[in-house]
């Protein structure tokens, strides 16, 4: 790896630390949970004052990373090329949402000016990030390491339009839980207007969010069961439904049918664990149960979806709830050394993945590495 690596290592080891100075472990349930409880002033305490001062901190780093980055990821030029063809009101494959956008900041800044475009998806994008994890991250260092380490904010930097939809769709799963469907579904109809495979996350998230609720019947196993027949012997019409929305993926280099095994493997490390926490912190938890099945989902889709083109964006809708998940069963763990174990191991193992990240981020399919930026290259 070359020096310019070191600007995510840096970047990563800076934001985590920073994190560590946030304690809203006493807000999330609230925030979760949904409403105002009874009596709270409406001004900051102290420690909240704390916690959005290393918050903002955290956001303006991540967004200056993401923001002022220049030639970074195979898609950055061609993403160009489509903000001159919007402009010229030439048709182009992206939802309406973001054409408008784009062609909007062109008329403002100039034909051309890309820059600040791009910078307004970062910007948009890291926000999202940020306040699910303040909403839903109960350890909040954890959540960013897990966010950081897994890859989700690093590849944001590459495909803009799908990593903000699924910012928008982490950020959106806290109406989910409460039983606030209505602004479920209006965030995620929002997220469409970047990404349409955001649609998705209406019916697997309130899927996950009814079996959440719902004691299992051997009906529900049997549903399940079902399902995971239809997607061995019927994947070809799975594949032309696909198709109808994404018929360019069709035959593509992507249609390749390759299992990611690191993402298998994760998802059933993930699943153990919870094996493990059930009695303690899934039995009668909603959240935790609610992102133990996307993980489950997850899982399946990773495991049974081969056949679906870039499968990886379909389950990291739902295998990115592990940044609240694996924080949430650890934290519940009692002070022993297993508890300290799983820290360890999931720490670790986060850790050699995204070292193996980074090295593959030279990739010409990937090209994050080196990193660029528009004010020192």
């Amino acid at each position: 790896m070359e020096s310019s690596a070191l600007v995510y290592i840096l970047l990563t080891v800076v934001t985590v630390l920073l994190a560590l100075c946030v304690d809203n472990r006493a807000y999330v349930a609230g925030r979760v949970r949904g409403g105002r409880p009874y009596g709270r002033g409406a001004g900051l305490c102290r420690e909240q004052a704390r916690n959005l001062v290393a918050e903002t901190a955290i956001f303006c780093l991540l967004t200056g990373v993401s923001a002022c980055r220049i030639a970074v990821g195979n898609d950055y030029w061609p993403y160009r090329f489509n903000f001159r063809l919007i402009a010229q009101e030439r048709h182009v494959s992206s939802e309406l949402g973001f054409n408008l956008i784009v062609r909007g900041m062109q008329d403002l800044f100039g034909y051309d000016n890309y820059l600040p475009i791009f910078a307004l998806f970062s910007f948009v994008t890291v926000l999202f990030f940020m306040l699910a994890l303040h909403d839903q991250g109960s350890d909040y260092a954890f959540s960013l390491f897990l966010l950081l380490t897994g890859g989700y904010y690093f590849n944001s930097l590459n495909t803009v339009r799908y990593y903000l939809a699924l910012a928008m769709a982490l950020y959106a799963m806290k109406y989910v839980i409460r039983g606030e469907y209505g602004k479920f579904l209006l965030w995620v109809l929002a997220g469409t207007a970047f990404h349409k495979s955001i649609l998705l996350v209406i019916p697997v998230y309130l899927t996950a969010r009814w079996l959440a609720s719902a004691p299992l019947r051997k009906w529900h196993y049997a549903a399940g069961g079902m399902f995971l027949l239809s997607l061995v012997f019927g994947q070809e019409g799975y594949r032309s439904l696909i198709f109808r929305f994404y018929g360019f993926y069709e035959n593509s280099a992507f249609d390749n049918g390759r299992l990611s095994y690191v993402n298998l493997l994760k998802c059933a490390a993930v699943l153990a664990l919870c094996a493990i926490c059930y009695r303690r912190s899934l039995r009668g938890d909603l959240a935790n149960r609610f992102y133990f099945f996307l993980n489950l989902a997850g899982f399946v889709a990773f495991c049974c979806g081969s056949f679906i083109p870039e499968v990886s964006r379909v389950a990291y809708y739902m295998v990115i709830s592990q940044v609240f998940l694996l924080p949430r069963l650890i934290g519940d763990m009692e002070r022993t050394w297993l508890r300290r174990a799983a820290y360890l191991g999931v720490a670790g193992a986060f850790s050699v993945y995204f070292v193996f990240l980074l090295r593959g981020m030279y990739a010409v399919d990937v090209r994050l590495l080196p990193y660029l930026n528009w004010i020192f290259n």
